[in-house]
């Protein structure tokens, strides 16, 4: 009977892994957030590079469309690893490559992707001015499509420089910000460098919310932005992001301090539920 118990508590922690209690039932959600069952999780438990069946890296330093000076380095220690339960992305002064600062850029792309369900990671974040984590999807159609068409999703996104602010945006052909016109929202947010915080979205056909330890503070809705493949291209799968950049046009805007480096995001778990 033991046996039979424990396989019976494992499904009910499968069941409620990514259960937000907090929040209701989204209008037009096809699965209730009490009945989605997790379908891919990271809980980081063996020490080493990151589970390679689960991450791949982006590698290079050609500061990645917003002139950040970090060079993402792939199978490197230094700037990806498990240690203690916790995936560590850490961004190190050093010269590399022609750069002089390097970091890590994990995705889930051709691993898994995605298409509606609540995303969440439980993270602390790096301190001090320069300093840029994220934890984001892109559209799995990127390839062909292009950004923005193809859709973007920062679940988290952190700049050292707003210490005690969080945001949480969209980006599509019709509202990015390379436009001013992306559609997004920032929630206060203390001690996010000191204490881990659970950032997530709910993601259905018709919107997506966002939430910091269970608090909603974003909607986007489908309804408001438009219907076209260029105002909501949220209809596909979409796969994964973790990083930390280093400057650039917006985690650089008020200078990058030397002084404080290497810097890192702990992220104790990731996990997908539908």
């Amino acid at each position: 009977m033991k046996s039979v118990l424990i396989v019976k508590m494992v499904g009910v922690a499968v069941l409620l892994a990514c259960k937000s209690p907090n929040v209701g039932l989204p209008v037009g959600d096809p699965v209730a957030p009490s009945a989605r069952k997790l379908v891919w999780a990271d809980e980081f438990t063996k020490n080493g590079l990151p589970d390679s069946t689960k991450w791949g890296y982006e590698v290079g330093g050609k500061g990645w469309g917003n002139n950040e000076l970090q060079y993402y380095t792939a199978n490197r220690l230094e700037n990806a690893r498990v240690e203690n339960g916790k995936l560590i992305i850490e961004a190190r002064k050093e010269d590399y490559q022609g750069n002089k600062y390097t970091s890590a850029r994990l995705l889930t792309r051709g691993k898994a992707a995605w298409k509606y369900g609540r995303i969440e990671a439980l993270a602390k974040l790096p301190a001090g001015r320069g300093t840029w984590p994220a934890v984001w999807m892109l559209g799995q159609g990127i390839q062909t499509a292009g950004w923005p068409r193809a859709g973007e999703i920062d679940i988290m996104e952190h700049v050292g420089f707003d210490e005690g602010v969080v945001h949480g945006t969209v980006h599509t052909e019709a509202y990015n910000h390379a436009k001013k016109t992306e559609k997004g929202q920032a929630i206060p947010v203390k001690d996010v460098s000191t204490r881990f915080h659970l950032y997530a979205i709910e993601w259905t056909p018709d919107k997506i919310e966002f939430f910091v330890d269970d608090q909603n503070y974003y909607s986007v809705q489908k309804a408001a932005l438009g219907n076209t493949e260029a105002q909501w291209p949220f209809d596909q799968p979409f796969y994964l992001l973790l990083n930390v950049a280093v400057g650039g046009n917006w985690g650089g805007q008020k200078g990058v301090d030397e002084s404080i480096w290497p810097q890192r995001m702990e992220i104790d778990y990731v996990r997908v539920c539908q």
